[in-house]
This record gives structure tokens, C-alpha cells and sequence, in this order.
């Protein structure tokens, strides 16, 4: 894998440079880094067919200087250690900079869930779940969704967690059902802390969003969510796009009936149809001369070529390290406005923190009460960022960094180094 699109070296250099930003030096961040514990683990299943299938799997633990560990699971069949470190120490910035009192963490096991049946999806989990039990806990790791994964696989995450410790443990693990101790506003929160992200930028921007067009990459939990929002919002949805096929309509395609059919067609669009929409390919929808562009999809979209074609004006990271670094200076050079991951996609793991919180409590909050609050968050953090992009001049990702930066390594300094 080459520097440009090692994830894991792409955060580092950018955490390099807001060290710079804000006066660091090296002595005071170098432990930020290195993750604080990468655990590798073998998990063998036993298939339908009754072959025993021994599969890879990770959990990455970046740093806890500001409380336990938190972040998604994957289960993915292209995941390696470089990705899931980079998505632990992307978590550790989130977290910083949207100020809950969490750290970083990933996990992730390297399998393709959509060739597994859920009998072996739910033996591969309990296992996975049981080999990474040394360090999960509500005070030390709690685990979310994430691609590949959704709210069952948490459920038997907790199940299996609880099994281990003799009673019901639901604060072990975010994004779960309802019925054991979920939170109102979890599956939507991604995607709406998007739609409010894009709010907060054009109203710095004085925009009218009003037919403002939008592309989204990604028709998942979260871009679909976000694709819905923005169009209920009056936001004009021109183009969507998942691994089956990308898809185009210069009036605006119906977000409802698409989300409906992609429910229907286990969760794909191909094969969508409406009057006027045309299928297009994943780097024409990336290109397309629209708005906003919303990567809702997986690592490094948005590279060198693609960077220089963009017709975007805008764009709204939902996925996590969509971009590159270099496609990321080909794109302040264009002044193409760009909004950070750990910025514009933080509404997940904020819920995620009001879900832990209300189990700590044994309280359900209203969803009224859980999306206001999550609304002031996002507004918050959008306003600290949008001060530093402004007084610094620096971007908005580097604002974001510089941000989040400052908090960890503070924390850091006032705790010392141990022993």
C-alpha cells in the first residue's frame, strides 16, 4: 500500500501539521501516534457445511486519555491493520473535538457478511466477541455498528458480553435494539448530524438551500438517511450511488421510493427505476457538477484524478477518510469547501455517547430531547471549527485537527506518562 493511500498515513500527516498549527511539539503528541493496544485474533467458525473457517480479526484501542475507548465494528473483506488503526485514531479526533469523554477505538473482522448465512454471522460474532473480551467493558471499550454491521450484531455482542459476566451489561455496546436498551435517534443520528452539517456550513455561506443539488456516494444507513433529511430540508438529490451501480436525475429522484425499493432489494439500488433517471459510473457521480458532494462510502473516494475533475462545490464528508491527502491540497487549491469526517459525520457517536449514558442511568430519553441535543452539539462544534478556519486560515479539516488536537493532548500533559 503506498504512503498516499495508506489511511493510517494519512492521518498521521495531517495530525503532524495541526500539531505545528497549534505550537506542539513533537515530545508532546508523539504517544498519540501509536495506538495504546492493537489486538490481532484468530476466530474460527464452524460453517452450515460443517467446515471450520478460521477468520481475522482486529481491535484497535488509540487512546484513552480522555475516558474509555469507543468505536464501530466492521466486517468487511477488505479490511487490514493500517485501516482499522486509522479509523481508531479517527474516533479519538471525533470524539475530542465534539468534546464527549471518550477516546478512539476499532474493530473490525476481515469476512463478506453478504456470503455468510446469519447462523454464521451470529456463531462469528459471538466468538469474535468473546476472543476480544480482555479489553472490552462500558469503562473501558464499547463498541458500535459500522459497514457490515448493524443493531442484531450488537445485540449479540451485548448478549455475549452479559453471558460472560453473569447479568445483562447493555452500556457495553451502542446501536443496539430498542428493546434491550437502545436509544431513540441511534439508526438516524450519522445521517441527520450530516443534514445539520450542511445547514451550519451554507448558513455561514448565506446559501439558500432551496434546489441547492446534491450527489450522494454511498446509500447505506448513513448516506441514505442524510440523502432523505436533505431533500425533506428542500435540498435537490440529483445523483446516489452503492457498490451495485450509481444512479442520475438532473430533476431529482425520489429519495423515499428509492430507500423503500433498496430495502426490498437487499439493500441495493440496482436495478431502481424512475422516469428520467439514468445510471451513471461511481467516478461520473463523484465528477458531477453539482453543489454539494456527500462520500457516504468507504476510504479514500476521493483521490488525485478524481480531486481535479470534481465539479462539486462543496463537499460533506459522511464516510470516514474519504479523501487523500493529496486530492486534500488539490482541493484547497481549487477552493473547493471541504467538511472533515470527524466533523461532519460525528452525529453517530454522539447519540452513541447519549445511548451509554442513558444505560448508566437505566432512563430512556425522548427522541425530541435526543435530536435537539444532538442539533446543539453539532452547532457548537461547527461554530469552534468554523473560528479556528477563520483566524488561522486554515481549512476546515485542519481546523477540526487543530481542535480536537488541543483537547487530547491536554489531557495527555495533565495526566503525565505512566509510571
Amino acid at each position: 500500500m503506498s504512503e498516499a493511500y495508506n489511511p493510517y498515513q494519512t492521518m498521521l500527516n495531517v495530525l503532524d501539521e495541526a500539531a505545528k498549527k497549534i505550537g506542539l511539539k513533537y515530545n508532546d503528541y508523539v504517544t498519540l501516534r501509536y495506538p495504546e493496544r492493537e489486538l490481532t485474533v484468530s476466530i474460527p467458525v464452524v460453517m452450515d457445511d460443517g467446515r471450520t473457517e478460521v477468520f481475522t480479526g482486529y481491535r484497535i484501542q488509540h487512546s484513552s486519555s480522555r475516558g474509555p475507548c469507543k468505536g464501530g465494528i466492521r466486517f468487511h473483506p477488505d479490511v487490514n491493520l493500517d485501516e482499522v488503526k486509522a479509523l481508531a485514531a479517527w474516533m479519538t479526533w471525533k470524539c475530542a473535538l465534539v468534546n464527549i469523554p471518550y477516546g478512539g477505538a476499532k474493530g473490525a473482522v476481515k469476512c463478506d457478511p453478504s456470503k455468510m448465512s446469519i447462523d454464521e454471522i451470529r456463531r462469528l460474532t459471538r466468538r469474535y466477541t468473546a476472543m476480544i473480551l480482555p479489553i472490552l467493558g462500558p469503562e473501558k471499550d464499547i463498541p458500535a455498528p459500522d459497514v457490515g454491521t448493524n443493531a442484531q450484531i450488537m445485540a449479540w455482542i451485548m448478549d455475549t458480553y452479559s453471558m460472560f459476566k453473569g447479568y445483562a451489561v447493555p452500556e457495553v455496546v451502542t446501536g443496539k435494539p430498542l428493546e434491550i436498551g437502545g436509544s431513540l435517534g441511534r439508526t438516524e443520528a450519522t445521517g441527520r448530524g450530516v443534514m445539520f452539517t450542511v445547514l451550519n456550513l451554507i448558513e455561514k455561506l448565506r446559501l439558500a438551500k432551496e434546489n441547492m443539488t446534491v450527489a450522494v456516494q454511498g446509500f447505506g444507513n448513513v448516506g441514505s438517511i442524510a440523502a432523505k433529511l436533505l431533500k425533506d430540508q428542500g435540498f435537490k438529490i440529483v445523483a446516489i450511488s452503492d457498490v451495485s451501480c450509481a444512479l442520475y436525475k438532473k430533476e431529482g429522484i425520489d429519495i423515499d421510493k428509492a430507500i423503500f425499493y433498496a430495502k426490498n432489494n437487499q439493500n441495493l439500488l440496482q436495478g431502481y427505476t424512475e422516469e428520467g433517471l439514468s445510471v451513471i459510473t461511481n467516478k461520473e457521480l463523484l465528477t458531477l457538477d453539482v453543489d454539494i458532494l456527500i462520500p457516504a462510502a468507504l476510504e479514500n473516494q476521493i483521490t488525485e484524478d478524481i480531486a481535479t475533475e470534481m465539479g462539486a462545490k462543496i463537499i460533506v464528508e459522511a464516510a470516514n477518510g474519504p479523501t487523500t491527502n493529496m486530492a486534500d491540497k488539490i482541493l484547497e487549491e481549487r477552493n473547493i469547501i471541504l467538511v472533515p469526517d470527524i466533523l461532519a459525520n460525528a452525529g453517530g457517536v454522539v447519540v452513541s455517547y447519549f445511548e451509554w449514558v442513558q444505560n448508566e442511568q437505566s432512563f430512556m430519553w425522548d427522541e425530541d430531547y435526543i435530536n435537539s441535543n444532538l442539533e446543539k452539539v453539532m452547532k457548537k462544534t461547527f461554530e469552534e471549527v468554523w473560528q479556528v478556519h477563520k483566524e488561522k486560515n486554515v481549512t476546515l479539516r485542519m481546523a477540526a485537527y487543530m481542535v480536537a488536537l488541543d483537547r487530547v493532548a491536554k489531557a495527555k500533559k495533565i495526566r503525565g506518562i505512566f509510571p
